[in-house]
């Protein structure tokens, strides 16, 4: 098993092992922080769908050529799967595991299915990229839609840049006060997202304090 492989199945059994075992009223607080950021994800989805299936569709997926969705090149966030894990039932998550448990090699993403992407919510470095080709054939000449998606690219940094309190860091912080840690917490370990942090004054931050005046 490859090395991204194994970091992947050990954050989401940490993760599952770790949520399984919360108190109600820790795990009500969790749904509901990330609230806005599901709805946030759902506006996404939509706006793809609407302005970029049949273009994917035609160029890369029928051609089973996509080049962002090539193996091992899917960057997944800590948060990405606290949130999967958070939303879905274990049968959602199960296939997951599986696919990368069982990853007979290739040149695609392991997690990418004969009906597209296994994740009930992909990751956000997928969800918000979009090729040269789509944006040049949907959003070139079309200063109106092209608005609309610089508008969601703006909405993303409220979630994942950290010059501010953001989600992501935030649930990785839920889960360091517990004692666990993963390679994939890169808010808490990758060198330039530490120094964004540092130059807007933003040291380790304490979840548990919130989420005990909730209860």
């Amino acid at each position: 098993m490859s090395v991204y492989n194994q970091q992947q199945i050990e954050t989401f059994r940490m993760v599952r092992h770790h949520l399984e075992r919360l108190p109600i009223f820790q795990l009500n607080w969790l749904k509901r922080r990330i609230e806005s950021y599901v709805q946030f994800r759902a506006d996404v989805a939509r706006f793809q769908r609407e302005h970029f299936t049949d273009i994917c569709s035609r160029k890369c997926f029928a051609s089973q050529s996509s080049a962002c969705c090539g193996r091992e090149g899917i960057m997944t966030f800590f948060a990405d799967v606290v949130v999967n894990v958070l939303i879905s039932a274990p049968r959602e998550i199960d296939p997951l595991l599986a696919a990368l448990a069982l990853d007979t090699g290739g040149f695609n993403c392991v997690y990418l299915g004969n009906t597209g992407c296994l994740w009930l919510l992909k990751p956000i470095v997928c969800e918000m990229f979009l090729c040269e080709h789509a944006k040049k054939s949907a959003l070139e000449e079309d200063e109106p839609l092209l608005s609309q998606w610089e508008g969601l690219r703006l909405r993303e940094r409220q979630y994942t840049w950290p010059s501010q309190r953001v989600l992501f860091d935030e649930l990785e912080g839920f889960f360091l006060e517990a004692g666990l840690d993963s390679p994939l917490m890169y808010f808490h370990q990758s060198p330039g997202l530490l120094r964004v942090k540092a130059k807007h004054g933003l040291g380790p931050q304490k979840v548990a304090g919130v989420w005990n005046q909730t209860r």
